[in-house]
């Protein structure tokens, strides 16, 4: 026998099946020439329904794979909205603040000439102390922001901190010195 005659031999007695990108092969089965009874109808019944089955839990599986997927990336979706958010209120304030910056002097220059040298004074005390409002604001938004960024970074350290401590080494730390101190 020669190896095509071989290779012939056992593709007949085998078939290939792909069960959602998983290929195996199955043994066909006889089908004995001198026995005329036909197979049994429930045979080719439970095949489909086996593959049927399959087919159902390749689905539910692809269901659930994709549900995890969305919901990892509407989290990650509001995070980022929650931050753009932020930025957006920050600048708006500070156009707030730069408009009534500008309607502060419109307003004092169209009101009679100051006379008196304590009117002049207190526009500009209260000019300062507007400006100072509005740098107190911007620190207090990027306060609020860096307190976001510093707890996401220590959430990430404790996560890499366990990692490291469940480490196999940190089981037994006795015979990790032990067979440092034999070598």
């Amino acid at each position: 026998m020669d190896s095509s005659t071989t290779t012939s031999l056992l593709d007949n007695h085998w078939e290939l099946r792909n069960d959602d990108g998983f290929v195996y092969k199955l043994k066909k089965r006889r089908i004995d020439p001198s026995a005329s009874q036909p197979l049994p109808p429930t045979d080719a019944g439970d095949d489909a329904a086996a593959e049927k089955d399959a087919e159902l839990r390749r689905r539910e599986r692809k269901k659930r794979t994709l549900l995890k997927l969305k919901m990892k990336y509407e989290n990650e979706i509001l995070q980022w909205e929650n931050l753009s958010n932020s930025l957006h209120a920050m600048q708006e304030r500070a156009v707030q603040i730069q408009q009534e910056r500008e309607v502060m002097p419109s307003l004092a220059s169209s009101s009679e000439p100051v006379k008196d040298v304590d009117s002049i004074g207190r526009f500009f005390l209260d000019e300062l102390l507007m400006q100072v409002e509005a740098q107190e604001a911007i620190i207090h938004d990027f306060s609020n922001l860096c307190d976001v960024a510093e707890a996401i970074c220590h959430k990430k350290e404790e996560e890499f901190k366990q990692s490291l401590f469940n480490l196999p080494i940190w089981a037994s730390p006795r015979k990790l010195m032990k067979s440092l101190c034999d070598d």
